[in-house]
């Protein structure tokens, strides 16, 4: 049954306010984007799967998502492996890379291709790289309620049409999949049976679950629309909450913690190239 993922049992990190979270969110994302170093990818997005899983993540969320990219991973080896050779030699200041395997000379189309050992590194960091990003975002919003989130964001002087536009699309997602399990179930109902359709004939029927749902979502928000307007919406963040966002003690640690590790892996980076692809580590 497909529902919006959050984290079920109360742990350390959900009792944090949101702000050191978007901070977490922002450092990591930058740090992986600058780091192009396959062991130090790993290390980073090794330590957030394990973090992401304490807090209470589930693994089946998890394992959807590894499962979803493993065909873009594969993709991702073979394209740096085989294609990427002045990038990957600019980048190690190498004339020529190290092969792992060259298809035979006389091979159709692709004859003499060659697999690079420096570009499938580079393609091992990109996996990593993505896997991060992936798992950084859930490990922020499913640990967070939106309303604490909202208020969170606009104590961190982020615009407030932002901040509700932002905690009005997380509403919606609970909405949107249960219209996605009212359709399905209605179409079990009339004799459909997806567990005995093959992928490609059971994509076609999400396909056709597509229209009724895009056509429900804009009703959906047009409802919203008309709302806002008879409230007299004005998105300015002078207003009363019912919930509090009070930094403490646990907030500004982590927050100090972050801080202290992107100035020392930026500082690492430009000074020693420790995160660099060729690097020392």
């Amino acid at each position: 049954m497909l529902k919006f993922q959050t984290v079920e049992r109360d742990s350390f990190f959900t009792r944090l306010d949101f702000r050191p979270k978007l901070l977490m969110m922002t450092i990591i994302t930058i740090v992986a984007f600058v780091w192009e170093s396959p062991l130090l990818e790993f290390a980073l997005a090794a330590v957030i799967l394990v973090t992401a899983l304490l807090v209470g993540v589930k693994f089946s969320y998890v394992r959807l998502v590894i499962s979803v990219m493993v065909p873009f991973y594969i993709l991702l080896l073979l394209t740096h492996g085989f294609f990427n050779i002045d990038q990957v030699k600019a980048l190690t200041d190498k004339s020529a890379l190290t092969p792992i395997f060259t298809f035979p000379e006389n091979w159709w189309l692709i004859g003499g291709g060659m697999m690079s050992w420096e570009g499938f590194l580079y393609g091992l960091n990109v996996i990593f790289k993505t896997l991060t990003l992936t798992l950084i975002i859930p490990l922020g919003i499913f640990t967070t309620d939106v309303d604490t989130m909202i208020i969170g964001m606009v104590r961190a002087h982020i615009p407030y049409k932002i901040a509700f536009i932002f905690s009005a699309t997380l509403r919606f997602f609970p909405l949107l999949f249960q219209e996605i399990n009212t359709i399905i179930e209605a179409q079990r109902l009339r004799g459909l049976a997806m567990e005995k359709m093959g992928p490609i004939k059971r994509g076609r029927v999400y396909a056709k679950v597509a229209v009724p749902l895009i056509l429900g979502a804009m009703v959906k928000s047009q409802h919203l629309e008309v709302v806002l307007q008879s409230k007299a919406f004005s998105g300015t963040p002078e207003r009363t909450y019912l919930h509090e966002s009070v930094l403490k003690l646990p907030d500004y640690l982590l927050m100090a913690f972050l801080l202290l590790f992107f100035i020392i892996a930026v500082v690492l980076y430009f000074t020693f190239r420790v995160g660099a692809f060729g690097g020392p580590i």
